[in-house]
């Protein structure tokens, strides 16, 4: 197993830069996951990982021994791409042992480790059908029988699940995090989708524009996002962000910047947004964290909307609200139902809101 430690990489191509000063420390048998939107310098990440890049500037390391200058094959790690990469005349089985051929390891042995790793997928029956003969869920665990039957240090996968229907990814995601618990191997993961992150990483490192965001665990990013990009990027529906004032006084409150809306700010936040010496602040809250209810609630937080839209999804209504200028995103119950243009009111989980600084676009904790 390997711990891979990345010391201020930078990669260009032209007069781009893909990935910049990134430093990350993977550590050895931990499940870290890449995110970021397309374009954000992932992928050239991990192709500098597995040596298939040569960084401009910086070093990747493997157990502290520095990377620079060994090739891709002495690396011993096994890439996974986002296209299955299989080989269409050979069948489920040859894919799977060509590795072992490859290092010319006896007849006995390779049998013995390629059914030993399609035990691990279930997919004993599939040995002897060729790529074609499989559905894209069966492909997608040849190739990754074709990385695991190596042993090798460290997994890196590229957006390995993007391929295929919903369905399969969400049974995919089961079995990548059982794998590695089975493994107890180091994986590095690269993906746009934020639920595939948040729900296999035992940690995430946020990358926009090839500039490291922030990196904690999924907790730690989806509460205590340290700038809007995180805080947008990661939930789904995004965060909701609201322009507003902050107003002084014996109760310190938010105010829209149309005075549509007026927002008392709980005890912990008060200092430090009055700290921040910005007149005006963005407040997030994420859609969950509002209450909707038909007659005024009680207490001086209540805020009037009117509904846009309602969005049946089954498990869930997101609502879309009008509040003055803005659209709003809520969460309600499956049962909720409004027509268009009803009048409403907000309840706000004060304990959980959110607020950055417009200048800088960083949270104020």
């Amino acid at each position: 197993m390997a711990r891979i430690q990345i010391h201020n990489l930078t990669k260009r191509f032209g007069a781009m830069t893909a990935v910049s000063d990134l430093t990350l420390d993977i550590a050895d048998r931990e499940f870290m996951v890449l995110l970021g939107p397309s374009g954000a310098g992932k992928t050239t990440t991990l192709r500098c990982v597995a040596g298939v890049e040569t960084p401009d500037a910086g070093e990747v390391l493997f157990d502290g021994r520095p990377m620079r200058g060994v090739p891709p094959a002495a690396r011993d790690v096994a890439f996974v791409f986002q296209t299955y990469a299989l080989y269409p005349r050979k069948t489920a089985y040859e894919n799977i042992a060509f590795p072992l051929e490859a290092r010319r390891l006896p007849r006995a042995a390779i049998d013995e480790r390629v059914r030993a790793v399609a035990r691990t997928l279930h997919i004993e029956h599939l040995l002897e059908r060729r790529p074609a003969q499989l559905s894209g869920g069966e492909q997608q665990r040849v190739a990754l029988g074709r990385a695991m039957v190596r042993s090798p240090q460290a997994f890196l996968m590229d957006e390995p699940l993007t391929n295929l229907d919903f369905k399969l990814r969400v049974e995919m995601r089961a079995e990548l995090k059982r794998i590695h618990e089975d493994l107890n191997t180091t994986l590095f993961y690269v993906t746009n989708d934020q639920v595939e992150a948040m729900s296999l990483a035992d940690r995430i490192a946020v990358l926009n524009a090839g500039v490291l965001q922030q990196v904690g665990t999924p907790e730690e990013i989806y509460d205590r996002p340290v700038n809007r990009f995180v805080a947008g990027f990661i939930g789904s529906p995004r965060m909701n962000f609201l322009p507003c004032v902050l107003e002084g006084g014996e109760h310190v409150a938010l105010v829209g910047r149309d005075g549509a809306w007026r927002l008392p700010l709980p005890a912990p936040l008060r200092e430090a947004a009055t700290a921040c010496g910005a007149g005006e602040l963005v407040l997030g809250v994420r859609p969950e964290d509002i209450a909707l209810h038909g007659v005024p609630p009680s207490g001086d937080d209540a805020i009037p909307a009117e509904v846009y839209a309602v969005e049946p999804l089954g498990d869930r209504t997101i609502v879309d609200l009008r509040l003055a200028e803005a659209i709003v995103k809520v969460r309600a119950a499956p049962t909720f139902d409004a027509p268009q243009g009803a009048r409403t009111w907000l309840a706000v989980d004060r304990a959980r809101i959110h607020l950055f600084d417009p200048r800088t676009d960083l949270a104020i904790v």
